[in-house]
């Protein structure tokens, strides 16, 4: 079921980036296995087939694959060794698609990276092609799939007000689209029911609160039933099968978030379903054919299945034993359940698909991701932690060269990946970005610094207000952990991320001249008074919000003047390398323009490259080929230089 994010989903700026170089004059020890060079190219070119789906009959699978080096929307009928294409776009990628029925595929595109999404149909068999959002400026959602109403979708659409999203019912037969409610200004989620009604709305008040809003019936007048401030509440996911209470994740009154069941008509829980001391848990599924919860989901350093069902429990556990050794994760079935569609992942492998029967426990191969990707040549993502100078554990990964591990990886080059959002987090699993750094013989290190999401509302919260600050510190402390360690050469460090991580590059630049030899910053902010200013009309109902998370920029202009790395470029001392999308609509493009101009002005070596058929972040083929292979060569050079002086 499609679902709308949470409430604080408008602030994750969240985009996997990037990648350097270094070809080291320094030979290391014979004993070591120095890992082949792969082609760049292998890393980052689009999948050979992605995104498989299956059909609610499960006569089909779907998928993606490139046409033209954009990827685009294939059907094959289960048995058959031939495909149908069903889409033909040459401009940019299919951003994703769904099943509503057994007769056609519902699909999202946008235009140039600005994220104004437009819907589209077309039937299996490729005929009758339709456009239901061809709404300048307008951006649209999909709410609801209405899984049992096989001709009708909910989706959300700012066509009346660009701030807020109106939920509309839309016929998938004839186009036509129904308001089904107006959002008075505030709504950022809608909910329905088992029988499509919708039933629940989530709400921001007075910018800083939140509130669930509550009906019994599609007639009836919503009331809210709770308030809470955006820091702790309950996060509704969808109804029990009776539809009388709901099930949803929530940290009232503690700390980490777990999955109860709560009572709309008393506004209280009735129960915990299952909580975790260390982790939130967040997510939850259910089988829509047995009317039971299956699982919870939580992320330790992995991620990790807690089964209220037996059944579930055992059909996963037979998955299991046919695929050892690999993460696996659902991407398809069934409406009877029976068929299963799988993807497997590691560290080191982008993984396959495989098309499981669980009523003959028959298990086949789909399909390779990236067949040239030998993960025998890739390294080992490793779990780390290390303590920030005020006391908090911070959790992270360390990707070494391959040969290397925590006994014999001295004096590398060295490069520090903070991630996007800032309230995400870095997890386990194949990062092309990340193997491609390891494969040139740099070693990587991500942290989930103070705020990265996961960790409870006390980490959360130890990020408000800390742009810059306390959060740039986690950074510096988990570089300074590498070189005190010895895995890291003190003369070879470069820092580098995206969207947030871009502007932690930045502000790590600023901070600590003397510890990066080289930054790249990827679609980041530079300047905390026209990042606020620029940002899209359908975040500006969560301003309040993020002023108390980031900063007020009348009540703590000062402040926000201190964390803005655009005012402090006569502090940067290293070669800086800045990518941005000319149609990024979170990070206007006019926060690397300003950036650029104010390091030249003083002098300062600045690379740019601007890409005026992208956003935030670049998603065509060739763009992302030239951002690598400039990203490389500028790492090479920096890193090497350091070496030799």
């Amino acid at each position: 079921m499609y679902k709308l994010s949470n409430t604080l989903s408008f602030i994750i700026l969240t985009f996997s980036f990037f990648s350097c170089v270094n070809e080291n004059t320094n030979q290391k020890k014979n004993e070591i296995e120095i890992a082949k060079q792969i082609p760049l190219e292998d890393f980052f070119k689009n999948p050979e087939k992605s995104s498989y789906q299956i059909s609610p009959d499960g006569s089909f699978y779907s998928f993606m694959a490139p046409y033209k080096n954009r990827m685009n929307i294939f059907i094959q009928k289960i048995g058959d060794s031939s495909a149908t294409q069903l889409t033909y776009e040459e401009g940019r990628d299919i951003a994703g698609y769904f099943w509503p029925n057994n007769e056609q595929i519902v699909f999202l595109k946008d235009e140039g990276g600005d994220e104004n999404f437009h819907l589209f149909s077309v039937n299996i068999d490729g005929t009758n092609p339709i456009g239901f959002t061809d709404f300048d400026g307008v951006r649209a959602q999909i709410i609801d799939d209405l899984p049992d109403q096989k001709d009708f979708v909910v989706i959300g659409l700012n066509k009346r007000n660009k701030q807020v999203f109106d939920p509309y019912r839309l016929n998938l037969k004839t186009g036509e689209i129904s308001l089904l409610a107006e959002n008075p200004g505030n709504i950022q989620g809608w909910i329905f029911d088992h029988d499509g009604k919708l039933r629940i709305a989530t709400a921001i008040v007075d910018g800083v609160n939140q509130s669930i809003l509550y009906r019994e019936n599609e007639e009836d007048e919503f009331k809210t039933i709770i308030t809470t401030n955006f820091k702790e509440g309950f996060n509704p996911q969808f109804f029990t099968f009776d539809n009388k209470n709901i099930i949803g994740s929530s940290n009232l009154g503690r700390d980490k978030y777990a999955i109860v069941e709560f009572d709309p008509t008393t506004a209280k829980e009735i129960s915990v379903l299952y909580a975790n001391h260390d982790y939130d848990v967040n997510g939850v599924g259910y089988s829509r054919k047995r009317k039971v919860i299956t699982a919870a989901y939580f992320k330790s350093w992995k991620s990790e299945r807690y089964y209220f069902d037996s059944t579930s429990k055992t059909t996963f556990e037979k998955i299991q034993k046919h695929l050892p050794g690999y993460e696996i994760g659902i991407t398809g079935l069934n409406k009877d359940e029976n068929i299963i569609i799988l993807r497997t992942y590691s560290d080191k492998s982008l993984g396959a698909y495989f098309i499981y029967n669980s009523e003959d426990d028959k298990m086949e191969k789909i399909v390779d991701v990236s067949p040239w990707i030998d993960e025998n040549e890739m390294s080992n993502q490793l779990p780390i932690a290390y303590q920030s100078r005020d006391g908090l554990k911070i959790n992270g990964y360390l990707t070494l060269p391959k040969g290397y591990n925590m006994e014999n990886a001295k004096n590398l080059p060295v490069v520090i990946n903070p991630h996007g959002g800032p309230w995400a987090r870095d997890s386990w699993g194949f990062n092309p970005e990340i193997q491609f750094l390891a494969n040139r013989g740099y070693a990587v290190l991500q942290m989930n610094f103070r705020g990265s999401t996961g960790y409870g509302r006390k980490f959360f919260e130890a990020s408000f207000k800390k742009w810059g600050r306390e959060m740039q510190d986690d950074i510096t402390d988990g570089t300074q952990w590498l070189i005190d360690k010895g895995i890291a050469d003190s003369t070879r460090i470069a820092i580098y991320g995206g969207s947030y991580g871009g502007y932690a590059t930045l502000m790590g630049l600023v901070k600590e001249p003397k510890m990066y030899a080289a930054g790249v910053d990827y679609v980041g902010v530079s300047n905390m008074f026209t990042f606020m200013r620029t940002i899209p009309p359908y975040w500006k109902p969560m301003l309040e919000m993020m002023y108390e998370m980031v900063g007020d920029v009348e009540k703590d202009s000062a402040m926000l003047r201190e964390v803005s790395p655009v005012f402090h470029v006569d502090k940067i001392k290293a070669p800086l390398f800045i990518a941005q999308g000319a149609n990024d609509p979170r990070v206007n493009v006019d926060e690397s323009d300003q950036m650029v101009k104010a390091m030249k002005e003083k002098g300062i070596e600045v690379k740019y490259l601007v890409k005026k058929d992208e956003g935030h972040g670049f998603r065509n083929e060739e763009n992302r080929f030239e951002f690598y292979r400039a990203m490389e060569k500028f790492l090479n050079l920096q890193l090497s230089k350091q070496n030799t002086e």
